[in-house]
């Protein structure tokens, strides 16, 4: 399984990176994790966007989801036309709010199905391609996922956006490799149930034995070092931080 970074900036694009979007490749089949601001500019220099196969959102804020909106256009409305339909995996009212967030004004809203095949997550498992997604529960403001990716034998946990919970370190136990939101400084007076720290990336890495941790979801105004040497306190495995066009093999 080839994991690429497309953006990890945190909450907003950043200077240096678009919003929140991975891309995982094996056997022929391309998913995207989150498609956040700016992430499909940032897609091109990697995969066409009629090679996008499936989309798995683990919550639906603007910096995971809002690049819906150009992936739909770039699909219906090519000139060498229309490349079918895709299913999009997210939370409960996925399909509402991304016709809120793309509603035309006038005859109505563009046809999203034409593109979009929306699926909610459930307690149950969801197969695309040769990815089996799991979502698990997490903490923050707005319903939001952990998503558990296994393909040929390997497993990635991406933690979405989450304050610490013992679900994500559940949710992460036996993965190769942990892909860790750390929005927060460690010496910052931060607001509780939001997102994590390095540090408490790496506390919950260490407490699922993961040992390979990528820091993600870096916030520009935050020093990216800094970051990284909070969770180096509390992680003795692999350790480093997310950047647009880092390419990993999981």
């Amino acid at each position: 399984m080839k994991l690429t970074v497309i953006g990890c900036s945190g909450s907003f694009p950043g200077p240096e990176s678009p919003a929140s979007c991975y891309l995982l490749e094996h056997d022929g089949f391309s998913l995207l994790l989150d498609l956040g601001n700016g992430a499909i500019g940032s897609l091109a220099k990697y995969l066409p966007t009629d090679d996008v196969d499936a989309v798995a959102l683990s919550h639906l804020h603007l910096d995971h989801c809002a690049d819906l909106g150009p992936l739909y256009v770039t699909r219906r409305y090519h000139p060498g036309g229309f490349t079918g339909r895709i299913p999009v995996i997210g939370p409960p009212g996925l399909d509402a709010r991304i016709k809120n967030l793309y509603a035309a004004q006038g005859e109505g809203p563009e046809p999203l199905e034409a593109v979009f095949d929306f699926i909610e997550f459930g307690p149950v498992a969801v197969d695309v391609g040769p990815f089996t997604i799991e979502a698990h529960p997490v903490v923050h403001p707005v319903p939001a996922f952990a998503l558990r990716v296994t393909a040929g034998g390997r497993t990635l946990i991406y933690s979405g956006d989450t304050a610490p919970c013992e679900r994500l370190v559940t949710a992460s136990r036996g993965a190769d490799l942990a892909l860790f939101e750390a929005s927060y400084l460690e010496r910052h007076d931060n607001p509780p149930g939001v997102h994590m720290t390095g540090a408490d990336a790496a506390k919950a890495a260490t407490e699922a034995g993961v040992g390979r941790l990528v820091l993600t979801h870096l916030v520009p105004w935050n020093s990216t070092d800094e970051v990284v040497a909070d969770a180096a306190e509390y992680f003795a495995g692999d350790l480093m931080f997310a950047h647009s066009g880092l390419t990993l093999t999981v």
